[in-house]
Formats: C-alpha cells, structure tokens, sequence
C-alpha cells in the first residue's frame, strides 16, 4: 500500500511564496508509486485550506492530518519551520519529516544559532542584539548586516555601508521582529553545506555550493534568476574537511533531523558560521537539492529519504 503523506506548504510569514513553491515541488517529486500526497496550505492569514485551497481551518486539517501516515512540513520561516508545525505534530502523535521543536526554534533564531556554534568551537561574525529600546543607544560603527532575528529568505536584511542608512535598516528588521541583529560585515566566499540524516540514522553530506553574488545575496538575487550557485564548489581539501566538520557540528549540536542547510563564510582561517535552516528550499532546483544531486541522490529519492526518516 502507498504511503499517505500530508504536504503542508504556504505559511503565516514573509516566505509564505518561497514555501507554496517549495511545497508544490515536494509534492510533484514524491513517487506517486510509493506515496499518495495529501495537500495542505496554510494562508498567509493563517486559515488552512485543503488541495483545493478551500478554507478547511484548523479543525479539518486536523481530520485531514489524523488520515494521513506521515507529514512534510515545508513551511520555511516563523509558525512553521520554528517548531511550529513540529509541536503540532507531536502533540497529534503524528509522524513528521525534519527537525523537533528545540532544533527548528534555536535555528530559527539567529542570536541563540551563534550561542550554540560558539559553545562547539565554530567561528561566527562579531554582532550585537537589538531591541527597540536598547537599539536608540547603539550607533554605527563601521559596515554591518542587518538582519530580523527569526525570519528568512534574506528579507528584511540590509548591508549598511554609511551612518545615514542605519536607521532605515533599522526599521526595515524591526517591521518583520521585534529583536534584530547587527552583524561586521564579513569579507569571504560565501558556501553552503548540506546535511542528511538518513533514513538508516547515518549523515550525508555532499559536495558543498559557492554562491556567487555581486553584492548582498538578498531575495531578489535569490530568487531572480541572477545569483550564480557552483556546485561542487571549488575548494582545497583542507577547506572541504573543515566546512563539513562544522557543518556536521551544528548540526548535531542543534539536534536537526532530516534535511538542514547550513550556510558559511569561508575565509582564510577556515569556516564563519552565517546560519542554519533546518527547513531550507526544497525545490528541484533551490541549494540544498542541487547539492544532493551533485552527490548522486536525485530529487525523488532525497525526498524518499526524507520520508523513511520521519519521527516515529
């Protein structure tokens, strides 16, 4: 018999469009063979709506959800790829693809990602956390990213080369969070590392991605068709060994499960923690996968894998 699996895609937040795409192709790459997909999304108001995106609220996704073997959650950002949807899943005593309740909520935050990568010995960028009360207090000190702590797809995110933009960036992290991080600006490539737990409890990591970007990789650079991702990334040996091990520690540190990407500065002494999303893009064509097909692992059985893996 198929496998019942329940695709939730949308979300309440800022990459709601980045996750109905994520979700479609989720839901298109499963094995039709193997799996009967069970579509959900969730509004950006937050009302659930059933395959026929009629409104079905909370009440019937749960009957829907109680009908299924197995959920995908691919809800990337806040009230999803948090914890959100995981704590849903395990109150329901459901069986669910990728990370618990603690790994999705520390990585979702970016102050508590650094605290942890720095109790394991990986380097991340000199920042300050700020509030709109302590904020006021804090001046511009030389070139900064800008960044809403708990949200994705680099919205709301802001380089900030000259005292006069620091307000405005300000604001533009606060109106998606009510803390904000201001990060030194880092001079290095910029490489992506995915990490696999497969479905027999064994990690998969393979051949890591350089972005390549003139300038901030914001959203329109993601997902305008401009950026240039290489993969496999031109690396030493020594630097591929140490991108994977760190790679390899957070993500055991965190406690991820399934699928994380886990994004780096690369520098000349080694490896710069940016963050960690333990729901990344999963699209055919978005990072993480492109890197697993580098690897051999083609779309469908990445996302076999996923579903073999889920919390039992």
């Amino acid at each position: 018999m198929r496998t019942r699996v329940a695709v939730i895609g949308g979300g309440q937040n800022c990459e709601h469009d980045v996750s109905v795409a994520s979700a479609a192709s989720v839901a298109a790459g499963l094995d039709p063979a193997a799996y009967d997909v069970v579509a959900l999304t969730i509004g950006r108001d937050g009302t659930w709506r059933d395959r026929g995106l009629r409104p079905i609220g909370l009440s019937g996704a749960a009957q829907v959800l109680r009908g299924c073997d197995v959920v995908f959650p691919v809800v990337h950002g806040p009230r999803g790829e948090d914890g959100a949807l995981a704590a849903l899943c395990e109150l329901a005593g459901l069986p669910y693809v990728g990370s618990g309740i603690r790994p999705g909520a520390l990585a979702m935050d970016k102050w508590a990602t650094k605290l942890v990568a720095g109790a394991v010995g990986i380097r991340t960028a000199p920042g300050v956390l700020l509030t709109r009360a302590t904020a006021p207090h804090r001046r511009w000190t030389g070139p900064v990213v800008v960044k809403p702590v708990a949200a994705g797809s680099s919205q709301g995110v802001s380089r900030v080369d000259l005292p006069q933009a620091w307000e405005a960036a300000l604001e533009a992290a606060f109106a998606l969070d009510d803390r904000v991080l201001a990060e030194d600006v880092v001079h290095a490539r910029e490489v992506d590392v995915a990490v696999l737990r497969r479905a027999d409890g064994s990690l998969l990591v393979p051949p890591a991605l350089e972005i390549v970007a003139d300038g901030l990789f914001d959203y329109d650079t993601k997902y305008g068709g401009s950026a240039d991702f290489r993969v496999p990334a031109e690396l030493h040996e020594q630097e591929a060994k140490a991108l994977e091990d760190a790679a390899v520690r957070v993500f055991e540190a965190l406690g991820c499960a399934g699928v994380a990407r886990v994004d780096f500065f690369l520098d000349d002494e080694g490896p710069v923690l940016n963050e960690v999303n333990t729901m990344p893009g999963m699209t055919a064509h978005s990072q993480a996968p492109r890197m697993f097909a580098a690897a051999g692992l083609a779309y469908p059985d990445l996302l076999d894998e996923l579903v073999r893996g889920a919390h039992r």
